[in-house]
């Protein structure tokens, strides 16, 4: 055992360096602060081996260990079980603590307990700190304790509680960073992590059309999104910042990024939803699951324009347009009847910036399941959606090249599937 008293700071979703709680309180200890991430195996093993995300950590991480580098430090990688990684780290130094910050997905829950109870059989002293939300768990919860399931009075209260202190607070631990741990670890490849590279990227996040959001957002063909999202979902930049800015510069803005706590806090306090709906009343739909049908809508040849960019945009990209993602998951679960599930399941496979709660909570959202739903009885229509917000056609014509040429007809006509999705939602829906 190395017999120096350490501390370790555990990466997980905050890869930065900047306003990073956790890292600032571990590099306040007295202890040298050794910086680790863990590849884990249980989450690595059902990913393909050229995993545009795995791709993007990874840069991450090696962005973060060239700034260590510059002042004496490094990172340690490890991949493994995590179980099995932190028992040999703590064979292998002395670990007085060990700092992290907090993930709130069922999965995260389970492995840090495991973890936990590990360095407290080992008498190591551990802390956690909120640093991907601002009101974590049951920090916006109604008079009588019960979390919010409506999203509008979740985000008064949100509001109500931001605006008694803000800015909320940033950490700057700079001033600290002699404190990490003086040595060079051996930083692998990524192929030594059993990966490849992708030449799909996660693209760099900008803000300089936040302004003017709300005028901008619904209109595919502007591409005047911040890319945010993936980098919220890796904790690449700090939420923070990100809201003290935004509160200053666009309040709808603002409640996007209330949106995406509200999510985070219905998949804590309910679980279930990772498989089940929300509103059990919806649980005897008959839904028809065609799996030809489905494969049409995942290639984007539905012959419906707006759908078919929008997988189209999402299958060589790893993005999709947030309308445009409204639009071709309200097309799987009313004009063809496909479960939700199989949507999700395929966004969570493909999206960049997959991040579980969202992608359930939008699922729902899109299927009228979930909590604050759209009404079972909205149901897009492409065409419509097309029109208003890609008049021109300039953002199909990106995606379906052979668009002016020979297109195919709609495999299901709208009023027809409209009027079938109304009728079996009824007839499906619990009293």
């Amino acid at each position: 055992m190395n017999k120096e008293g350490i501390a370790i700071f555990w990466f997980r979703r905050d890869l930065r360096l900047e306003d990073n709680v956790g890292l600032f309180f571990a590099l306040e200890s007295k202890h040298p602060v050794i910086p680790l991430f863990v590849f884990d195996e249980e989450i690595l093993d059902s990913l393909p081996k050229n995993d545009s995300r795995v791709g993007f950590i990874y840069d991450s991480l090696s962005k973060i260990n060239q700034k260590l580098e510059e002042i004496g430090s490094s990172l340690l990688i490890k991949k493994g079980k995590t179980s099995e990684v932190w028992y040999a780290l703590i064979q292998e130094y002395d670990v007085k603590e060990v700092f992290f910050n907090k993930d709130y997905e069922p999965y995260a829950i389970r492995r840090d307990l495991a973890i936990c109870e590990l360095l407290e059989a080992n008498k190591t002293v551990h802390f956690s700190f909120k640093d991907q939300v601002i009101f974590e768990e049951k920090e916006i919860s109604k008079a009588d304790g019960l979390p919010y399931t409506i999203y509008t009075p979740y985000k008064n209260k949100w509001l109500e509680k931001y605006n008694s202190f803000c800015p909320v607070q940033e950490y700057d631990a700079s001033k600290y960073f002699s404190n990490f741990y003086k040595t060079k670890f051996s930083f692998p490849t990524l192929k030594q992590i059993g990966f490849e590279e992708n030449p799909t990227k996660v693209i760099p996040h900008n803000l300089k059309n936040i302004v003017h959001y709300q005028e901008i957002r619904d209109f595919p063909a502007l591409d005047a999104t911040s890319y945010l999202s993936p980098h919220l979902r890796f904790g690449t930049v700090s939420i923070r910042k990100l809201v003290n800015w935004a509160a200053n510069k666009n309040q709808v803005f603002l409640s996007e990024l209330i949106w995406r706590e509200f999510f985070m806090q219905i998949l804590f306090c309910f679980p279930k939803v990772v498989t089940q709906n929300f509103k059990p009343a919806y649980d005897g739909i008959q839904w028809r699951n065609n799996e030809d049908e489905f494969k049409r809508w995942c290639s984007g040849t539905t012959g419906y324009p707006m759908v078919d960019a929008g997988m189209r945009q999402l299958n060589e990209t790893g993005y999709m347009h947030n309308r445009v993602r409204m639009v071709v998951s309200s097309f799987l679960c009313k004009h063809l009847l496909i479960n939700w599930q199989w949507g999700e399941a395929y966004f969570a496979e493909k999206l960049l910036d997959f991040e579980l709660s969202s992608n359930v909570g939008n699922w729902q959202w899109a299927a009228g399941t979930g909590c604050d739903a759209a009404p079972y009885f909205r149901v897009f229509n492409p065409e419509i959606q097309l029109k208003k917000f890609d008049e021109k056609g300039i953002y199909i014509r990106k995606w379906i090249p052979e668009f002016d040429l020979e297109y195919g007809k709609p495999m299901v006509e709208h009023t027809f599937a409209r009027n079938r999705a109304i009728e079996t939602y009824k007839k499906g829906i619990l009293k």
